[in-house]
C-alpha cells in the first residue's frame, strides 16, 4: 500500500446518501404496505416483504462498499481497504464509451483473463473478464482514471510522468 497513488475515485456523498437513502425508503415502504395493508394472497405478501427486506440489506451493504474510493497505482487497481481490483499487466483495454456496458458515471476495464466474480454495490464490479468502476462516483474522477489508464496502456508514459509532477 505504499506505492504512489496516481489517480482516486471517490464516492460522492451526495450521490452516496441519496442511494442509500432511496433504498432504505424502497424497503421500508414495501415492509409498510405487506404489514399494514397486505394484499389479498399470502404469496404477495411474503413476496412484497421479502422484496422490502432485500431493499434494506442491500442499502447497508450499499452504505459500507461506498466508505472506501478506489486508487490507481503503477501496479493496478485497488480500493483503499487494500482490495485489488486488478493488476495492470492484466489490462486489456479500458471503455467509457456512451454505448459500453458500463456503471453510471465509470468506465469499463476489459481484461486478459477472468478472475473472480465480486459486486461492491455503487462502486465498483467484477465479472469474468470485465471490471465496471462507477455508480455513485463523480464523473470527472472517473474519466480522469480511465484517460490514465488508457495512456499508460498506449505506452504514453513521459505524458504520465509529467501528470504526475504536476500534481506533486
Amino acid at each position: 500500500m505504499s506505492e504512489k497513488v496516481l489517480a482516486a475515485v471517490t464516492p460522492s456523498p451526495a450521490r452516496r446518501w441519496l442511494a442509500i437513502g432511496m433504498m432504505v425508503v424502497l424497503g421500508g415502504l414495501l415492509v409498510y404496505i405487506a404489514l399494514a395493508a397486505p394484499p389479498q394472497g399470502l404469496f404477495f405478501r411474503v413476496f412484497m416483504l421479502a422484496v422490502g427486506v432485500g431493499a434494506l440489506l442491500l442499502a447497508e451493504r450499499l452504505r459500507r462498499s461506498t466508505m472506501v474510493s478506489i486508487e490507481l497505482t503503477e501496479a493496478g487497481l485497488r480500493d483503499t481497504d487494500g482490495r485489488e481490483l486488478c493488476r495492470f499487466d492484466n489490462i486489456a483495454a479500458v471503455e467509457r464509451g456512451a454505448f459500453a456496458f458500463k456503471p453510471s458515471n465509470g468506465f469499463l476495464v476489459r481484461l486478459k483473463s477472468p478472475m473472480g466474480r465480486v459486486w461492491q454495490p455503487g462502486l465498483w464490479w467484477r465479472y469474468g473478464r470485465r471490471i465496471g468502476v462507477g455508480g455513485v462516483t463523480p464523473a470527472s474522477q472517473a474519466k480522469f482514471m480511465a484517460d490514465l489508464i488508457a495512456m499508460k496502456l498506449k505506452g504514453v508514459d513521459s505524458i504520465l510522468n509529467e501528470l504526475q509532477d504536476g500534481r506533486d
